[in-house]
């Protein structure tokens, strides 16, 4: 008797892509679920930690295992806005000016240490982050689909570094530190890069069409009218906490919701629990706020008190 064989679930295929990037990038479990997590939802992710531990090699495997369109930015203090959007080169055969597109026009752009970069050109990507397009010279050009923006940045201690402005720093969806390997791990990482580098072995494991599938199913995923509120409450209160000078913006309502739509799906259900909403509120909500002076002075930090708003905003439960 022949065997019956069954096509993949779109949720499976997303699995069996994180496992075949496991096989390059070791001890990083969460944070690829959480990048996976991003990119179902539409959004973007800013990676932030010291040199040498992995930030781009990250980006560059997931690119290779999805099957994705590929640019890498380097963002240097001489790097123009251009580069980024693209620019109009004057064509003197057809006596017209012709765009060329700039290395944003991919479905995976690393922005690689974007805060070496000057603010106007870190400002370049706002358009292009938020609505999915870039204006050059009045002219409207749409992004490929998908479309997603993974940036790198060292601390901003390091020398010749320009901080994020809090209205780009609200278009990631997360702010991801990826912390150096336990021992066991480094020793995994050296064994595997003996020889040949184990991103050239491997494998694609989907295409375009199956995230943009994958999307649908996410964008498909129910959400309660009381999760709604709970989240409005969660955001909100971060508005009025006296240790917050800024808290998050209704734009992080709106991107809570939809990580939490792409969370639940990557667990295999097609509806939010209070359990995803809370798996992710630190890490969506905590590069949004800012800490008062005195609340410095103090030495708390944004994730105590994101564990103290948590903690007092009451959990929906089902028929309550």
């Amino acid at each position: 008797m022949d065997e019956v064989k069954t096509t993949p679930t779109e949720q499976q295929k997303i699995l069996d892509a994180i496992a075949e990037m496991e096989k390059v990038i070791v001890g990083k479990h969460r944070e690829m679920i959480l990048l996976m997590t991003a990119m179902l939802s539409g959004s973007h992710v800013l990676i932030e930690d010291v040199p040498g531990t992995g930030k781009t090699s990250l980006a560059a495997t997931m690119s290779r295992v999805m099957g994705m369109q590929f640019n890498r930015a380097q963002f240097t203090p001489d790097i123009m806005a251009s580069d980024i959007t693209g620019f109009n080169i004057y064509n003197r055969q057809k006596e017209s000016f012709e765009f060329r597109s700039g290395l944003v026009m991919c479905n995976l752009l690393l922005a690689d240490e974007i805060n070496r970069a000057s603010p106007k050109t870190q400002s370049a990507l706002l358009e292009a982050m938020e609505e999915n397009k870039v204006t050059v010279d009045g002219v409207t050009y749409p992004m490929p689909e998908p479309f997603m923006v993974i940036a790198t940045q060292n601390p901003t201690g390091y020398v010749g570094t320009y901080p994020l402005p809090e209205a780009q720093l609200d278009r990631f969806a997360f702010k991801l530190n990826m912390g150096y390997p336990s021992p066991q791990e480094e020793v995994e990482i050296l064994r595997a890069r003996r020889g040949q580098n184990p991103m050239d072995t491997a494998s694609q494991m989907l295409c375009a069409e199956d995230i943009m599938e994958a999307k649908k199913k996410v964008a498909e995923v129910k959400v309660e009218e009381s999760l709604y509120t709970y989240i409005v409450s969660l955001i909100s209160a971060t508005r009025r906490h006296k240790s917050l000078s800024l808290g998050a913006s209704p734009r992080a309502s709106v991107a809570l919701m939809r990580l939490s739509q792409a969370y639940a799906f990557l667990r295999g259900r097609d509806y939010v629990l209070p359990d995803d909403i809370a798996a992710l509120y630190r890490t969506a909500v905590a590069h949004r706020v800012i800490l008062t002076q005195e609340a410095k002075l103090n030495h708390l930090s944004v994730d105590s008190i994101l564990d103290e708003i948590f903690r007092s905003v009451e959990v929906p439960y089902l028929g309550k």
